[in-house]
């Protein structure tokens, strides 16, 4: 009889054993069983209204929490503030307090697609602000050298003594030839700071050429040049006095009266849009300021779309 109720007891013991097992692993959500979960919640919740109706069961029996399990990591994720919605419905039973349980269930449902969706690939932004990086004018940018830094808590040590010195009922115990030799040295140090931070980095180009005017050069011999940089597979150059061939030969028109201080975006804006050249000068200027201000990439073929834009305007050699 003993044996008998010790087996009893043993096969009671396993079987809850079992019973336990399972009702922990029903309690794990997978992504897709917990997107599922949300959309019967969610149209469970546009059934509610004022009309008195009972409130879905799915609503009323909402678990504590759900654990949701995905291939990195679990999630417990509560339901309280779902549930105190719930139960205000079920006092008011107004469309405010529905409404909030329908918005509540949408909130979770856009963190779960958020949290589904993939991050973008960001290498090719990566590779793109690599390379721009990588060009000539941002070669000399840099951060503050060990002499900068030096020269700064130099200067910082200075201007503090000086505070001293002029906060202090000493001073006319002190000879003005250190005060002023104080002063001096800090105005010579504050000043090579400055011309330091000021001075460009990087050789500055000329928006127009020097030999000004433009049309004091016939703009056969731009055109000329710019023939002769493209054959050396000089694109950028060639583009350069392609562009001053085209503004020489606007201004032999007497287009515009010449001005050594003009910009290429002044030039176009002294078109008129009735004007027969607006477009041609346009796509000029266009092509010049991303080749020889942006440094875009060129090559024969922006060349070749260079030389027709000079054909619009006129630019027929003889």
């Amino acid at each position: 009889m003993t044996s008998r109720c010790i087996c009893i007891l043993a096969g009671l013991l396993i079987f809850s054993c079992f019973c336990l097992a399972d009702s922990g692993s029903g309690d794990e959500l997978t992504l897709a069983e917990y997107h599922a979960e949300l959309d019967q919640l969610l149209l469970a919740a546009q059934q509610l209204d004022s009309s008195g109706r009972s409130i879905p069961a799915i609503l009323k029996d909402l678990p504590p929490s759900w654990r949701v399990r995905t291939e990195h990591q679990d999630f417990q994720i509560s339901t309280e503030g779902l549930r105190q919605e719930v139960r205000k419905f079920t006092q008011e039973g107004d469309f405010s307090a529905a409404n909030a349980i329908r918005s509540r269930i949408q909130s979770l449902r856009n963190d779960l697609d958020g949290f589904e969706t993939s991050p973008q690939d960001a290498s090719s932004n990566r590779e793109r602000l690599t390379a721009i990086l990588a060009r000539r004018e941002f070669r000399d940018v840099r951060g503050p050298t060990f002499l900068d830094r030096l020269a700064q808590r130099v200067l910082a040590v200075i201007l503090s003594l000086l505070g001293i010195l002029f906060r202090s009922s000493a001073i006319p115990t002190i000879s003005k030839f250190l005060v002023y030799g104080l002063i001096g040295l800090a105005v010579l140090t504050l000043g090579f700071l400055v011309y330091r931070y000021i001075k460009p980095n990087s050789k500055q180009e000329n928006v127009v050429p020097t030999n000004l005017p433009v049309s004091a050069r016939s703009w056969a011999l731009w055109l000329a040049d710019a023939r002769a940089a493209a054959a050396a597979n000089d694109w950028r150059e060639a583009i350069h006095l392609a562009y001053w061939c085209g503004i020489s030969f606007l201004e032999h028109q007497g287009t515009w009266r010449p001005d050594r201080a003009r910009t290429p975006r002044e030039y176009l804006r002294l078109m008129t849009t009735s004007s027969e050249h607006r477009e041609a000068l346009s796509t000029l200027t266009q092509i010049f300021e991303l080749t020889w201000y942006a440094k875009r990439n060129a090559d024969a073929g922006t060349f070749s779309q260079t030389m027709q834009a000079l054909e619009r305007l006129g630019c027929h050699p003889s």
